[in-house]
């Protein structure tokens, strides 16, 4: 069984869902950077334990900046011996570290990214990147757009291995699209009142897209109900729905995973309009669900999964007009056969198919 060491920030939920599936086929152990207390902008039900098939270890900040603490500890984990090191991402303080101290002593390892975007750098910028990024004996990317990213900044194409990216387990995937009436009992249940329904979820930020989503709604149908999930909103956000009559508009909080799934299945399509995303996972999970996606060129799951007109669309960044003809486009039309193209496009990013390819990597490699 192959000895495997992870250096990451904090216990996402679908990192320690992996972690877990990993420990199946290898003796995983798990360094995080980031204490979960310190992860004020998360809700504490967001965290999960886990099923415990890895070691996970809390390493102690030794300079402490908010989200990116440096810990000198991590120095000790590296003195052990592994099969494999994987460093996921490679800017902050305790991961520079890391990888300096692993270059210093000729140690292989991989740098692994799950989403990437490239973007006009400073020549100084771009050097200090591409030092960061070239030091890496191997990488795993996410796809195309991901890869294309690492190569810009240094990464031998050879070298680069990709996986599925995914939240989900194979159990999470549909294995049929709704029906209709399935989807109005949820609605009867969730009290949504709409004909059509629009689902927003995730952070409420100006960078996630949620005030370019609210203004396309002022240009949507009142019967196009559009909920937004997982946060509360300001003061701005309730004064413009007041100002321009937006009672379709409608916010719900934070919603734990079953009862979140709730609303997917209820829904007709996700929007998604964000300024800047390395991935995507709610993309991830609306379309295990049967919805159609619009997202931006900015959204790298977008740029991976979305085929326009097949099982979404892809609009520019920013472009309000665009983002709500699409939406308009989608919901006007028959939108059923695009939300089953959207089930099978997810249907190789599970958990386990991701496990299964570090797998066949770390073999590879040997």
């Amino acid at each position: 069984m192959k000895r495997v060491l992870f250096l990451t920030n904090y216990p996402a939920p679908y990192r320690v869902s992996f972690f877990d599936e990993l420990g199946k086929s290898a003796d995983v152990t798990v360094l995080y950077s980031v204490r979960t207390e310190d992860m004020t902008h998360r809700d504490p039900d967001w965290f999960i334990s886990g099923e415990g098939r890895f070691r996970s270890v809390q390493l102690k900040p030794w300079i402490s900046r908010g989200k990116d603490p440096l810990c000198l500890d991590v120095l000790h984990w590296l003195r052990k011996d592994y099969d494999a090191i994987v460093i996921c991402g490679y800017s902050e303080p305790t991961v520079m570290l890391a990888m300096a101290w692993l270059r210093l002593r000729r140690i292989p390892f991989y740098i692994e990214v799950d989403g990437g975007l490239i973007r006009p750098d400073s020549k100084l910028k771009y050097r200090f990147k591409r030092l960061l990024v070239s030091g890496a004996d191997s990488w795993l990317s996410s796809g195309d757009e991901t890869s294309r990213y690492l190569t810009h900044y240094g990464a031998k194409p050879e070298k680069i291995y990709t996986y599925p990216f995914s939240s989900l387990w194979e159990k999470d995937i549909l294995p049929r699209p709704p029906g209709r009436e399935e989807k109005l009992a949820l609605r009867r249940e969730l009290g949504m009142r709409e004909e059509k329904i629009l689902l927003y979820v995730g952070r409420f930020s100006k960078p996630k897209g949620m005030d370019d989503l609210l203004e396309a709604a002022s240009e949507l149908e009142e019967n196009v109900g559009v909920y937004f999930i997982g946060g509360q909103p300001e003061q701005t956000h309730l004064d413009f729905c007041r100002e321009h009559k937006l009672d379709h508009v409608h916010f719900v909080g934070f919603q734990k995973r079953d009862q979140l799934r709730r609303y997917y299945l209820a829904a007709d399509a996700l929007a998604l309009p964000t300024w800047s995303d390395v991935w995507g996972l709610v993309i991830n999970e609306a379309m295990a669900c049967a919805l159609p996606v619009i997202t931006t060129d900015r959204c790298v799951a977008g740029l991976e999964l979305i085929e326009n007109g097949i099982n979404g669309y892809v609009v520019p960044v920013r472009d309000i007009k665009a983002l709500a003809e699409k939406i308009n486009l989608l919901l006007s039309g028959d939108y059923s056969g695009m939300g089953a193209a959207a089930l099978e496009t997810i249907r190789p990013y599970t958990i386990e198919n991701m496990a299964r390819r570090h797998v066949e990597i770390f073999a590879q490699e040997g």
